[in-house]
């Protein structure tokens, strides 16, 4: 023969092949029991990692307090603007308001003591009502049997007082009006100038110029805000003024009618 029958090694002899067979029996098994604790084991600490990767990052909300904190300095001034702003105007409006009451029949009262010559109880009258339609009548009754003319003369300055009385310090609300957006202005360039001073010394970077931009544009906003609030509160103020001011007026006419009305 060419070759010779190949022999098989004595260790795959007949005798040892059951043996090796469970052996590659148990290492199978052993294998896939190792391998399904591997998987067992890896598969939740994947979808663990999974969930974590899916799950999105809390969004960053902006709040009133972080923007009024990030405004500066300015911010103070500011605030103090806002607030002599609502006193100013808090007790502007309680003033005008009581200056502004009116009785329906005052004048009608008025007329019937003055008819009956009874100066007295008319002052009485005007004494027991607030506002500055009784304080001018009392004026004018406190003249009555003087020359017609000083009695207009001092019925005229009395309201020219009381005109006085409720315009005052409505200049606070004008000036207010006219600085607060000079803050916020201000306020923003000093944060402009800030922010190119860190980029010159800390490098360029978007986030940081568009933080910021956004944080120094925070005065700008409030000061036009209050500026806007204290000069449409100023305007209300200055029409509830111009209505008294009719009223005043139309009573004070009635009232010099009765001191030409002829005596029954």
């Amino acid at each position: 023969m060419w070759r010779e029958t190949e022999r098989t090694p004595s260790f795959f002899n007949s005798a040892r092949l059951p043996v090796l067979c469970a052996a590659f029996v148990y290492l199978l098994l052993k294998s896939k029991n190792s391998m399904h604790s591997f998987f067992l084991q890896i598969i939740p600490d994947t979808l663990q990692q999974a969930a974590t990767a899916a799950t999105p990052a809390p969004a960053e909300e902006l709040s009133l307090w972080y923007l009024l904190k990030e405004g500066g300095v300015l911010m103070i001034p500011l605030a103090l603007c806002s607030v002599l702003a609502v006193y100013v105007f808090v007790e502007r409006f309680i003033a005008i308001r009581k200056a502004g009451k009116t009785v329906p029949d005052f004048l009608a009262r008025i007329r019937e003591k003055v008819s009956d010559g009874n100066l007295d109880a008319a002052k009485s009258l005007c004494n027991n009502y607030e506002g500055s339609i009784p304080r001018v009548s009392h004026k004018g009754i406190d003249r009555i049997g003087k020359p017609i003319d000083h009695i207009e003369k001092s019925i005229e300055n009395a309201g020219k007082l009381e005109v006085y009385q409720m315009e005052k310090n409505l200049g606070v609300l004008t000036t207010i009006a006219g600085i607060a957006p000079m803050f916020g202005f201000l306020g923003t360039i000093a944060g402009m100038i800030i922010l190119f001073f860190n980029i010159q010394h800390q490098g360029f970077s978007i986030e940081h110029i568009a933080g910021g931009i956004y944080t120094k544009m925070v005065t700008s906003a409030v000061g036009l805000i209050i500026g806007l609030l204290a000069y449409v509160g100023y305007q209300y103020l200055n029409a509830q003024i111009n209505k008294n001011v009719n009223r005043l007026e139309a009573s004070a006419t009635e009232f010099l009618d009765i001191l030409h009305e002829p005596v029954a």
